[in-house]
């Protein structure tokens, strides 16, 4: 009868060592993460600064604590600062529902049916991903300009509702081509058709897929600056980050007190949506393309 051999136990010496290198690791890890959030941690210390100290005194520590700072940056604008949160958030909330339904359908589209010339549109879909917004800004303007949608939201929510965003298409095929077929297969023997079963089938299933998009069309929609200042050319239209630059004056002394303020505001639906929305982001992402 063979023998079991059992694997060495380890040495003291070892379990330091590795004790060792984990705690290097995690040192290294937390010294990496406060230089990345240092830009963060000092924009917050000086939203709480007098603008003549931000400069003088580039430390973390505010020797002049100042919550005025707020106040003030909220009122300082033509309107004041919730106006162009307001405007933010149905840009934002436009561009949701406008990416989930449109890209969704496309995606189930290129997914699950069959039809002429379908990889060749994929192809294109695909290498549109490649294409800078700074090459199809002018056409785009030109053409809502046509429409009279100028200092409209239109420009800015329409379009996703077109399935504009190749990202997100590619990220839900991918997806729903790892569900598998053969609930499709029992749903139309039920007989259900294509649009119960993406609708009661295919989108229940792909909550991750629809959740990681709805993450990231908050975050890139309320920190989108150059499409939001082509389209809007009135103040009462402005969105946060047009607002933002607006604090920026070349001919007179800048506001940076109030300016970094209003940018600590501005962050914080960002980061509460994104926390919301963490435990599916993750999952989708992770799931994507798993077959």
């Amino acid at each position: 009868m063979a023998t079991e051999t059992k694997a060495p136990a380890p040495t003291p010496t070892r379990t330091r060592s590795a004790r060792t290198r984990r705690l290097l690791t995690h040192i290294g890890l937390i010294g990496f993460g406060l230089i990345m959030l240092y830009p963060l941690l000092w924009m917050l210390s000086s939203s709480f600064k007098p603008t003549a100290e931000i400069f003088r005194e580039p430390g973390l520590i505010p020797w002049s604590f100042t919550p005025s700072n707020y106040t003030e940056g909220w009122g300082a604008l033509q309107f004041p600062f919730h106006h162009y949160l307001l405007n933010s958030a149905i840009v934002v909330a436009g561009s949701i529902v406008g990416n989930l339904i449109g890209c969704s359908m496309a995606a189930y589209a290129f997914a699950r049916l069959e039809f002429r010339g379908k990889r060749l549109f994929f192809a294109i879909m695909l290498a549109t991903i490649m294409l800078p917004i700074h090459v199809v800004i002018v056409p785009q303007y030109i053409l809502f300009a046509q429409l009279d949608w100028i200092n409209t939201f239109y420009p800015l929510i329409v379009p996703k509702l077109l399935a504009t965003d190749a990202f997100f298409i590619f990220l839900m095929v991918q997806f729903i081509r790892g569900l598998p077929r053969d609930l499709d297969e029992a749903a139309r023997i039920d007989g259900c058709g294509h649009v119960r079963i993406f609708c009661q089938i295919i989108l229940p299933l792909s909550l991750p897929a629809l959740a990681t998009t709805a993450i990231f069309t908050f975050i890139w929609t309320w920190n989108d600056f150059f499409s939001q200042l082509i389209f809007l050319t009135s103040p009462d239209m402005y969105t946060v980050p047009v607002a933002l630059r607006t604090f920026v004056d070349s001919s007179s002394q800048t506001s940076w007190g109030p300016l970094f303020a209003m940018s600590v505001v501005a962050l914080g639906p960002v980061f509460g949506f994104f926390l919301a929305g963490q435990r599916y982001l993750v999952k989708g992402i992770a799931t994507t393309g798993i077959k």
